[in-house]
């Protein structure tokens, strides 16, 4: 199946380029839409305060995310 599939792509390989094409575009632009759509939501979503009881992780988290960024920049 695998060679039959492989002959089939070289045998058409401008027409399954084309379609990839195609595919990556739609793919593209249903990211950007998505991203766009949501970003509002994701900034009141990090805005909001943490919820009670959950100081000490996020402090922990904080910490942790300070070192990987502090790693990153060397």
């Amino acid at each position: 199946q695998f060679d039959a599939a492989m002959s089939y792509i070289e045998a058409n390989y401008a027409e399954v380029e084309a379609e990839y094409q195609i595919i990556v575009k739609e793919d593209e632009e249903v990211r950007q839409y998505w991203e766009e759509r949501n970003s509002e939501r994701f900034a009141q979503i990090a805005a909001m305060p943490p919820k009670p009881g959950k100081e000490v992780i996020r402090a922990k988290l904080a910490a942790w995310k300070s070192q990987i960024e502090s790693r990153a920049s060397k």
